[in-house]
């Protein structure tokens, strides 16, 4: 036997740590993260959206690919936050959503009161007594219309003029005050009948004889004690609106009819024709650029008057 000794030789395997499943249990982990913060967007969005909105999320969920391809009014073009969905609550809060709305309602109740002050006045007063049936209040989606229509026998104008005659002239300024009670501005609107405008002068017709006549009322409203800034707009709108569709003949066509706005019209309009930006706001700056030649006149402020007696053929 040999005496030599045997060389133990022992191998050391470096540790790779967990085991058999290795790092896989990041990958995992990364995974359920991810999971979770969509859960919580999911809920944020569920939580901070209207029932509407919340339809809009649904349809998009339930045909993605069809919207995705087609587009159409819930396409991935919006400006929602979800493509296909509603409108991004990131825009309007639901405290904004629900403060308009409680001013709205508010409106409408001042509007449902102010109409039930007007029928009781209409009622009470001896001056509106006896024209009861020429006065029309009904409440629209700009809001409280009072209307004051001729009648045959008794006209609100002289024969195709806007001189106001007596009894209009009561109404209007006993009116006048009462429209006050409000903070809502109004707007006037004068009509005519299906009656061609006929005196001689074809540079005045219906379109004129209408807007004179508005403006003459304003001018009566104004003048019974009505705040002149209450009034937002005047217009003429000729016989393009019959009160009568069938008759367009009908005396009742001619009309003067007061709107006093509720806040959302109010809005719309005096938005629509405000100068504050766009378009509005650079033709100020290229008048400024372009000043007009020194022997031109202004022609803003010229009033034509019409001389000579008209012979018209209506009221």
């Amino acid at each position: 036997m040999s005496t030599e000794k045997h060389r133990v030789v022992v191998r050391r395997v470096a540790a790779h740590g967990g085991g058999g499943h290795g790092g896989g249990w990041k990958i995992a982990y990364a995974d359920f993260m991810t999971a979770m913060m969509a859960f919580f967007l999911v809920m944020w969005l569920l939580s901070n959206t209207s029932p509407k909105q919340r339809e809009g999320i649904a349809e998009h969920f339930r045909m993605p690919l069809k919207v995705a391809l087609s587009g159409g009014e819930k396409s991935s073009t919006s400006i929602s936050v979800v493509p296909g969905g509603g409108m991004d609550p990131s825009t309007r809060a639901d405290g904004e959503v629900q403060r308009a709305d409680a001013e709205d309602d508010a409106d409408a109740d001042r509007l449902a009161s102010m109409k039930e002050r007007l029928d009781k006045l209409i009622e009470n007063s001896p001056v509106f007594r006896q024209f009861r049936s020429q006065i029309l209040i009904d409440i629209t989606t700009e809001g409280l219309r009072l209307q004051i229509v001729d009648n045959e026998n008794r006209p609100m104008f002289d024969l195709a003029s806007a001189q106001v005659v007596p009894h209009m002239r009561a109404i209007l300024r006993e009116l006048g005050p009462t429209l006050n009670e409000l903070p809502n501005k109004l707007t006037l609107s004068g009509h005519t009948d299906a009656f061609v405008y006929s005196n001689g002068d074809r540079s005045y017709g219906n379109w004129e004889l209408s807007a004179d006549r508005a403006n003459a009322s304003r001018r009566e409203l104004v003048m019974g004690g009505m705040a002149e800034n209450k009034v937002l707009r005047v217009v003429g709108l000729a016989d393009s609106m019959h009160l009568d569709r069938s008759n367009p003949r009908n005396p009742i066509n001619r009309r003067i009819s007061i709107i006093l706005l509720n806040h959302r019209t109010q809005q719309q309009i005096e938005n629509e024709n405000s100068g504050g930006g766009g378009a509005g706001a650079i033709l100020p700056a290229r008048a400024k650029a372009s000043p007009p030649p020194l022997l031109s006149a202004p022609t803003d402020n010229l009033k034509v008057t019409v001389k000579g007696s008209p012979a018209p053929t209506h009221p």
